[in-house]
């Protein structure tokens, strides 16, 4: 058994350095493929620290890679967090939960006592349990079909490491016996998925996978035909003139049933012929454009701002300031004054459109 386990523990290894090499020849390239990297090797340390022969030393080196096994769930949570969020803002926010681990790992080895240990189990869960959650939470509104695969994939990734902690940790079987060479064959099946998943939405060569916040994708498909034509044409009238974005239901299913077609074919329509990559911030677009020009209409100037931002579709007033702000730069009331309270200064630019920007690519690309 234990020549077993050490056979599937170093396979694992094996498999986590292959998928962090092929991660790191893109990751001059993409923010997401050095987190990828990080990732891969959190797992590694894992897999070298915990082995029978080293679980219980505490030499100087065996700690500094127990400690960056312990970071592994916060550099999951980040990688999810920057392949998921349209667009992703890297900032030193993001790495507290990996200093918090790091923290709580070091107190752990320093007390040697089970309740630290508990404490670090229990805040790993609680890391992987989150990137789940927002692997699922966003699926509906993804445009990007390779993407919703993936975030299936990482869900079902996540549990499966969280079954395969939960049965090394409390070593049901014992810690070299049956338990833990299953949990490591459930390692290696979540981390097969999550390299084949990785890859299946983000193969090399897309340029979604070159820069941290991707713009809008580039029209490379061949050029319409007359159906989706007729489809773009219907579409834009539902938001142009119908002004559908204005509805509390507005959603794809809502939108695809009007249009009379299937919701994948609508997702694959804005996506690879208008080159949005999230419906929210599609819908948002055209949301942003109404607010901004009813702020700067002298007609409206008595106007409060939260009926402006409901009547546009939002459905309250802090989403709209903040999508409002992430738009332009400023806030919805330094908006408007700057366009109606100095009549004579110049007008201020706006920040580059979201990629929910209502203004369509044309058909031909």
């Amino acid at each position: 058994m234990f020549q077993l386990e050490a056979a599937i523990r170093g396979g694992v290894i094996a498999l986590l350095l292959v998928l962090a090499g092929l991660a790191a020849r893109e990751g001059r390239r993409s923010i997401v493929d050095r987190y990828s990297v990080l990732f891969a090797l959190g797992a590694v340390a894992y897999l070298i620290e915990s082995a029978p022969a080293l679980a219980h030393r505490s030499d100087p080196w065996i700690c500094a890679i127990r400690a960056l096994s312990i970071s592994t769930p916060a550099v999951f949570w980040v990688w999810v967090k920057a392949q998921m969020e349209d667009p992703f803002v890297p900032s030193w926010r993001n790495w507290l939960p990996w200093l918090g681990m790091i923290a709580l790992g070091i107190w752990a080895m320093s007390a040697d006592r089970a309740l630290p240990w508990h404490v670090v189990q229990l805040a790993a869960l609680v890391l992987v349990t989150l990137g789940m959650w927002r692997s699922l939470a966003g699926r509906g509104g993804d445009l990007v079909e390779g993407r919703r695969r993936l975030r299936l994939v990482l869900a079902v990734a996540a549990a499966l490491y969280i079954v395969a902690i939960e049965f090394i940790a409390f070593e049901t079987f014992g810690p070299s016996g049956l338990g833990t060479t299953i949990a490591l064959e459930l390692s290696l099946a979540a981390y097969v998925a999550f390299g084949i998943g990785h890859r299946v939405a983000y193969p090399r060569g897309d340029a979604a996978a070159e820069v941290a916040n991707p713009a809008p994708s580039q029209i490379v498909a061949a050029a319409p035909d007359a159906e989706e034509l007729r489809l773009l044409e219907a579409l834009r009238q539902a938001m142009e003139i119908d002004k559908t974005y204005r509805e509390e239901s507005c959603s794809i299913p809502g939108l695809a049933a009007r249009l009379g077609i299937p919701e994948y074919r609508l997702r694959r329509l804005i996506n690879q012929r208008l080159g949005h990559r999230n419906f929210s911030t599609y819908v948002n677009g055209y949301r942003l454009a109404e607010t901004t020009a009813a702020l700067a209409d002298p007609s409206q100037a008595r106007v409060p701002i939260l009926t402006i931002a409901l009547d546009a579709g939002f459905q309250s007033l802090g989403p709209f300031n903040r999508a409002f702000k992430a738009h332009t730069g400023v806030t919805p009331s330094e908006f408007r004054r700057e366009r109606l309270g100095e009549p004579n200064a110049p007008p201020r630019p706006l920040a580059p459109p979201p990629q929910g920007s209502p203004i369509p690519k044309s058909a031909s690309g």
